[in-house]
């Protein structure tokens, strides 16, 4: 499918636009801001309350915030945003809208987490870290007993994997909460990152270089998040780890989009691990679509894919 349509649209005015335009050309940043604002207006689902809450990790306090309906919730999710390992907080829409959909849509009782970027000195394991407190504490006191899941998008997802393995572990030991389910939204995954096929990389080419994810610039992540590129912690990148034992996973694909190959790879060492998987191609969209509006078909369709999964249990 094409670049999907809406996006299409205020794409084009961009096009042959550089990063470095971006950076010194009002014109340019002004259309990048079209690009990126949406089309309808997003509000809290009736029925769903929010509280922020702090609790203790390793490494301090963590700031938390829990999405619930009303009445007794059948299960819960502890929910990781992306953002390059760097970025992204609790209002980042990738948390809020994603975290407070997903209570509406399945009743499940959401926590997202505000994990500490890895910025200002912090490398690995803290963000992995603070995950694993706050899954700990999810499991534990705010809702024990209730069958729960991991679920993140991007540098997210690979946060969460770790947690589940963590947690797979732990469990393995007679210790702690294993993960009941996965959901990954466009996983970052392996470094250095798995080649496109052809024909998708031929269409990609076509993007403006802002919406794309070059080698230098995962090597950029990944020297953040890690400090290195050599001898890179397999959790840190959990396609590197071993990933038998974690519990069923369904992961959400962007089409146009070049850690799509990650995703697919992780389905595929997934799979032979003896882990069920599913996945959902988000079609037309590009990497981090879940930031945009469920107003938009595919995002719809998206949050419905991970809601279905969620509710299911």
């Amino acid at each position: 499918m094409p670049f999907h349509p809406e996006l299409a649209r205020k794409l084009a005015p961009l096009r042959g636009v550089t990063r470095e335009d971006l950076a010194t050309d009002p014109e340019a940043q002004r259309l990048f801001a079209e690009y990126v604002r949406d089309p309808a207006e997003w509000s809290m689902p009736a029925g769903v309350t929010a509280e922020d809450v702090t609790i203790e990790g390793p490494h301090g306090l963590i700031p938390v915030r829990t999405y619930r309906t009303t009445g007794t919730p059948a299960r819960a999710l502890l929910w990781a945003h992306g953002g390059g390992f760097v970025l992204g907080d609790l209002d980042k829409p990738e948390a809020r809208v994603v975290s407070a959909e997903l209570a509406a849509r399945s009743g499940a009782f959401v926590v997202s987490v505000g994990y500490r970027p890895a910025r200002d000195g912090v490398r690995h394991p803290v963000p992995i870290d603070d995950v694993d407190a706050a899954w700990r504490w999810l499991t534990g006191e705010a809702a024990p007993g209730v069958p729960a899941g991991l679920g993140g998008a991007s540098a997210g997802a690979a946060l969460v994997v770790a947690t589940a393995l963590r947690a797979r572990d732990r469990a393995a030991g007679g210790g702690g909460r294993a993960a009941d389910l996965l959901l990954l939204a466009y996983p970052f995954a392996h470094y250095p990152n798995p080649a496109l096929d052809d024909d998708l990389a031929a269409e990609m080419r076509e993007l403006p270089p802002f919406t794309r994810f070059h080698p230098a610039d995962v090597e950029r992540m990944v020297r953040a998040y890690v400090g290195r590129i050599s001898d890179v912690p397999p959790d840190a990148l959990p396609g590197a780890a071993r990933l038998d034992g974690l519990p069923a996973t369904h992961i959400l694909l962007s089409e146009y989009d070049d850690l799509r190959a990650s995703g697919e790879l992780l389905e595929r060492q997934l799979r032979e691990a003896g882990v069920p998987v599913s996945t959902y191609l988000a079609r037309g969209m590009p990497h981090g679509h879940l930031n945009r509006t469920p107003a938009l078909d595919e995002v719809d369709a998206s949050l419905g894919y991970f809601a279905a999964a969620l509710a299911a249990g």
